[in-house]
């Protein structure tokens, strides 16, 4: 029988083979207490198997509060698993089961969320991006290279217009790629039929001129019945992609916008902070990206290097080759792009294209771009150009004594 293997970081101060016993009947067959209906054979063939348990240390204090007091808490790797049996190929059962009511347990002291490994039959039922890298390349016409990308700014508050003249800027200047930000959907100074009908003008008659249409991923975030019309609207519009928060919609509205969907969907994390940032608690990216990637995730935001938020270098890296690995393993499926986004500039290039290899991404600077000396023509083409030098393996200052605009970019970057 087919089982999906999910794994943690517990900690715990119970015995801990008692509290990974506990985890692992609260998520399938058992309860707080024996009952008869639990018999044997019910329990072979519906129970969870504590399939690894590793100790790795020990402490005084409970990392979370709440839950069993002792003189001792142990730490250790834990690894479960269940037959696909018990959830069928469904992505909201799966997250029920694997990051349901186990997080809460008295015995519980500290748990996260590692590893996840899933049957072919998810691969099966689910067919996870349209488009990814290689759909993405076609339609912005960006062949090579990652996509130099920006975000409106400010955020929110802009007009109708005022987000057109950005926009008129912005493709002038050569950028590749254009997002809404998360805050900005369907507010009354910038509502969305218009913004996208006034956006859309811009690109697609610099498309006409220059054969070069830019890619706009407008964020349609809202109910299902909103979400479809809005993506009808961009499409008929001529626009190329969508843009949607994930923990706003959750998995059945990406689902559903997938189904729907004959754009790329850019796939917004707003809110990840709150299922990860605890150490001692929530998610790793990992497990988490593979379950919006098989519910259609053409692109995912992975944070970005020496960024302004609190997520260190070591895990963006993480977050990004998670994204470029097989979701299933064994079975090939469309690739998601990631994106780096969050205080980038052109001094991370070098770094992301070491680290990860290849340059499969979208690369997003709003200040980076915007705040140029020179204007934001200079500022695409000093983003561009950084990553010229990190693709040819050439120091940044070296490269930056042939281009102006690179050369003025690296103070104000710095």
């Amino acid at each position: 029988m087919e089982r999906i293997y999910a794994s943690y970081w517990l900690e715990t101060g119970d015995d801990p083979a008692r509290a990974a016993e506990v985890i692992a009947g609260e998520q399938s067959s058992g309860t707080f207490v024996a009952l008869a209906t639990e018999t044997p054979e019910l329990k072979e063939r519906s129970g969870a198997r504590v399939e690894r348990l590793n100790i790795l240390g020990h402490s005084k204090e409970p990392s979370l509060p709440g839950g069993m007091r002792a003189e001792r808490y142990t730490q250790c790797e834990l690894e479960l698993s269940w037959p696909l049996e018990n959830t069928g190929a469904s992505l909201p059962n799966l997250m029920a089961t694997i990051a349901g009511n186990l997080f809460e347990l008295r015995q519980v002291s500290g748990l996260r969320l590692t590893g996840l490994k899933l049957p072919k039959a998810f691969a099966d039922a689910y067919p996870g991006p349209a488009f990814g890298i290689e759909g993405t390349r076609k339609l912005s016409g960006i062949a090579h290279g990652p996509l130099i990308g920006t975000i409106i700014k400010p955020s929110i508050g802009l007009s109708v217009e005022e987000t057109v003249q950005q926009v008129r800027e912005l493709v002038a200047g050569g950028i590749d790629f254009i997002k809404d930000d998360e805050l900005q959907a369907d507010g009354g100074r910038c509502p969305f039929d218009e913004r996208v009908r006034g956006v859309m003008r811009v690109i697609n008659e610099h498309a006409e001129r220059t054969g070069k249409k830019v890619m706009v991923a407008f964020n349609l975030t809202g109910d299902l019945d909103q979400m479809r019309r809005r993506h009808d609207l961009v499409l008929a519009e001529g626009g190329t992609c969508v843009m949607a928060s994930l923990n706003s919609i959750g998995l059945i509205g990406l689902q559903e916008l997938r189904r729907h969907a004959q754009l790329p969907i850019h796939a917004h994390r707003a809110g990840w902070g709150y299922l990860t940032r605890c150490p001692q608690l929530g998610w790793d990216y990992a497990p988490w990206q593979q379950l919006w990637r098989l519910a259609g995730a053409d692109h995912m935001h992975v944070n970005g290097l020496r960024n302004k938020f609190s997520e260190p270098d070591d895990s963006v890296i993480a977050a990004a080759r998670a994204v470029l690995a097989p979701v299933v393993e064994g079975v090939r499926m469309t690739s998601t792009m990631p994106v780096f986004s969050s205080g980038q500039t052109g001094l991370q290039a070098a770094d992301t294209y070491a680290a990860i290899g290849c340059a499969d991404l979208i690369h997003t600077a709003g200040g980076g771009i915007f705040g140029h000396p020179q204007g934001v023509s200079a500022g695409v083409e000093a983003l561009r150009e950084a990553w010229v030098a990190a693709m040819e393996g050439v120091p940044l200052e070296q490269h930056a004594r042939g281009n102006k605009a690179l050369q003025a970019a690296l103070g104000f970057w710095k």
